[in-house]
């Protein structure tokens, strides 16, 4: 399935891949004021094969498919504090362990 890739200038790590170069036809227009104006990356051929950092193949070309459009969001920040408590709990159960 050929798309187009597009980022936004407004939302850091958020694209929107759309079946035809320029035509956001498809896309609701509450999502396009969100994501601001798009800026292309590339164009692409995607296929179940294809590889994503952060999408699935198969989840991109259903939505696209079904919705005329895919769009990808930024994972969801690390809470470093909630690990390093984790951590720390861990330690002190490994703690009680050893006497």
């Amino acid at each position: 399935m050929l798309c187009a890739v597009y980022k936004s200038i407004r939302k850091s790590q958020t694209y929107l891949f759309i079946p035809k170069r320029d035509d956001f036809s498809l896309v609701p227009d509450g999502l396009l004021a969100q994501f601001g104006p798009p800026q292309l990356v590339s164009v692409l051929n995607i296929n179940l094969q294809t590889k994503f950092a952060l999408a699935d193949a198969a989840k991109v070309i259903t939505a696209i498919t079904n919705n005329g459009y895919y769009l990808q969001l930024p994972p969801p920040p690390i809470n470093y504090l909630q690990e390093h408590k984790n951590w720390n709990a861990t330690q002190q159960g490994n703690n009680h362990e050893i006497e």
